[in-house]
């Protein structure tokens, strides 16, 4: 058996390093698509029933040792390689994974699916849901609003997953059993359901669901359904207001800007605002690649000459950061940054800031 450390990675350079990461990618690639080619030649000859396993999910789980999760997308992409075997040269190029087979399946036919496997290629789970939201819209969910149990009182059992063989979603066994039920799930969901409709759930306390209530009782003369996409869409634009003027100092008649005092580090309102403007509030960073960050959240505005270089509050000197990046230019302008103390509660310290 091979076995690996972080030695040998450790030796390479960072232009190295990142040619080995593409490289083992296109490796994994490479076997993932060939894994279930050959998943669906021996669910075509049902050789896993020979070989002591009752479906093709049991044999991939205790056989191959995967996950639910891992068995479940191959076995979903294995079965939609068989009807339409250029899935699996759409894997091995890497235009199309197996998260975006296993969205695409119950959706493709002989006659549309070279053109959705194209539309969908290169694109990220969300690109593919907003995709499918167009071609196969489905109708909006009712405003639903209840309470949750104490505890669950049911567990999902995957195996045997019913209906794969005929290309239908999945149907899970549920049996109760109170005793080792885990706490009901706190993920958000955000699901596109047709163009420019979305399904939306949370969990939220019980002071949520008293301010739902009351909003819906002070607006039942504008909102007379009491609906709660219209209540929260209105408390989020007030919350964005509300934003915009603490952080970008946006208001209806903006006073003219009185600069910035020679030395300070304040950025001035307006300076924000059309730097914000600018850069799309999106992290400016680019890579040697040309590649930009775009990320939009923990976003910061960053001082391209810094100022303890210098460098002042102007728009040809301000641009926005997300955090990891500002850190990172910190790091490429000063040297990495020393960490003082062990554990996770160490300080971070950077050359320039001295002792």
């Amino acid at each position: 058996m091979t076995r690996y450390s972080t030695s040998s990675a450790a030796r390479l350079s960072n232009d190295e390093l990142m040619a080995e990461m593409k490289r083992l990618a296109r490796c994994e690639r490479d076997a993932t698509g060939q894994l279930v080619a050959h998943l669906a030649e021996v669910d075509a000859r049902r050789l896993y029933l020979g070989a002591g396993f009752s479906s093709l999910f049991v044999y991939c789980t205790t056989a191959l040792r995967l996950s639910e999760a891992e068995a479940y997308n191959r076995i979903e992409a294995a079965r939609a390689g068989h009807r339409f075997p250029v899935i699996f040269d759409r894997l091995l190029d890497g235009s199309v994974n197996l998260t975006t087979i296993r969205l695409l399946a119950r959706h493709l036919t002989h006659e549309n699916h070279e053109e959705m496997l194209a539309a969908a290629s290169g694109r990220s789970r969300r690109e593919v849901e907003e995709l499918l939201a167009q071609r196969f819209p489905r109708p909006p969910v009712p405003p639903s609003v209840r309470k949750l149990p104490e505890a669950a009182s049911a567990v999902a059992h995957l195996p045997p997953l019913v209906g794969l063989a005929a290309g239908e979603p999945p149907t899970l066994e549920v049996r109760s059993s109170p005793a080792t039920a885990p706490p009901p799930s706190r993920r958000a969901v955000v699901a596109p359901l047709a163009p420019d409709q979305y399904k939306i759930t949370f969990t939220a306390r019980a002071e949520t669901r008293r301010k739902l209530r009351l909003a819906q009782d002070l607006l039942r003369h504008q909102v007379p359904d009491g609906d709660p996409a219209e209540i929260f869409d209105r408390a989020l634009s007030a919350l964005l207001e509300d934003l915009a003027r603490k952080k970008l100092g946006a208001c209806n008649r903006p006073r003219p800007s009185r600069g910035t005092a020679p030395g300070s580090r304040h950025i001035p309102a307006e300076l924000k605002r059309a730097v914000w403007l600018r850069d799309g509030g999106r992290c400016a960073f680019v890579a040697k690649n040309g590649r930009r960050c775009g990320e939009r959240g923990f976003l910061e505005f960053h001082h391209i000459d810094p100022y303890a270089a210098g460098g002042g509050a102007t728009a040809g000197n301000i641009a926005l950061r997300c955090r990891p990046h500002n850190g990172h230019e910190a790091d490429l302008y000063f040297g990495p940054r020393e960490i003082i103390g062990s554990g996770e509660s160490g300080a971070v310290r950077s050359p320039a800031s001295g002792p």
